[in-house]
């Protein structure tokens, strides 16, 4: 068992609800396509995609800030807190420069706060490293937590956690996890019904094939010791590179949704309660080495937000399933050229749905769904 920091794990929850532009324009029916998965035998369904301003769905669409003090913007995270919603992401001149920080907005009063630099990659010895991928995670009746990476590169970077006890108004020192622990790696960490903790990781540095590598971090003593599990091989020993796991409670499993270099989201499966997880399948949804998230949501079905595409970072869509197998695309967030990309999705406590992603480099886009009228 790994050692982490004492009490940084409870129960927890994601989100908040606010008031913005609404869209009240009927949708566009389609007719699904059903789609098999030979590696994993999953049946999926595809429906015509629903421009963004044709579905009732979307309660309300916001950028976080207007004019940033940073030229660049990438990799989102939302939580609900007592106080309401916080958001990150990572800014500066360019992904991987030096000055990239964990920045952050909370939305108090009905708007957005303008963003603040919560985190940097300063060294005690001068030096400072970029920022990279930070994951908000609410605890219930404890603080907000940030994890987030520090580091040269993805290959190099390591752990970090910070928190606020009130609500993203200030924030604690900044502290290192231990090594072999780099805690949730893009998307949110997820509590099971017996208070277990499991925390979707992945490395990029594998010395052989493949180099991209999921496992999961998992706790059952609240975050004070963790495990470290990774899927079985795939027969034959084949090699999957992927990345940046998304985690589902499906009835008694979990699921975990997977990037991949391969063209197609991967999907792996958990029986257990994530102490072991099955090879990594392909599914036909596509997947343009891009990051994904989804949620489990309170109804029983089940949210997907990604790119909808082999190539390129558009469109970006959401996706509904009741079993995890079987997918239907009810509207697509963004389908202008450009790089819409890195969702978070969250459910708040009023039911709504709350999607933040990158949108063109330079801004964080917030979306409100209204999950009952996404059919």
């Amino acid at each position: 068992m790994l050692r982490v920091l004492p009490h940084l794990w409870s129960q927890g929850s994601d989100g908040a609800p606010n008031g913005a532009r609404r869209r009240a324009q009927p949708p566009v029916a389609g007719a699904p396509a059903r789609l098999t998965s030979a590696v994993a035998a999953i049946m999926l369904a595809a429906t015509a995609t629903v421009g963004e301003a044709q579905s009732p769905a979307i309660v309300r669409d916001e950028f976080i800030f207007a004019q940033p003090p940073f030229a660049s913007a990438h990799a989102s995270t939302i939580a609900e807190t007592p106080n309401g919603l916080v958001a990150a992401w990572f800014a500066g001149a360019f992904e991987g420069s030096s000055d990239v920080g964990i920045w952050a907005s909370r939305h108090a009063q009905g708007r957005w706060t303008p963003p603040v630099e919560v985190a940097t990659g300063a060294q005690s010895d001068g030096k400072r490293f970029p920022c990279w991928n930070p994951v908000l995670y609410q605890q219930r009746g404890g603080p907000l937590v940030l994890f987030y990476k520090v580091g040269p590169s993805p290959r190099e970077w390591w752990g970090m956690t910070k928190t606020s006890s009130d609500g993203g108004r200030t924030w604690s020192a900044a502290h290192r996890l231990p090594d072999g622990i780099l805690g949730p790696i893009k998307n949110k960490p997820i509590r099971l019904r017996d208070g277990t903790v499991v925390s979707p990781s992945s490395t990029e540095s594998g010395d052989s094939p493949p180099k991209w590598r999921i496992h999961f971090e998992r706790s059952t003593d609240g975050g004070r010791t963790w495990s470290r599990v990774s899927p079985a091989s795939a027969p034959g020993g084949r090699a999957i590179d992927a990345i940046q796991p998304t985690i589902l409670l499906v009835g008694d499993s979990l699921e975990a949704l997977v990037r991949s270099q391969a063209g197609r989201i991967f999907t792996t499966w958990s029986a257990d309660s994530g102490k072991s997880w099955s090879p990594l399948g392909a599914t036909s949804l596509p997947n343009p080495n891009a990051g994904i998230d989804a949620v489990t949501l309170r109804d029983g079905r089940h949210v997907l937000v990604y790119n909808h595409t082999t190539q390129g970072r558009t469109p970006l869509d959401v996706a509904i399933s009741t079993d995890g197998h079987t997918w239907h695309r009810p509207l697509a967030l963004e389908n202008e050229p450009g790089e819409y990309s890195y969702p978070a999705v969250i459910q708040t406590a009023d039911g709504l749905v709350h999607i933040t992603y990158t949108w063109k480099r330079s801004r964080i886009k917030h979306v409100v769904l209204d999950p009952a009228k996404l059919k």
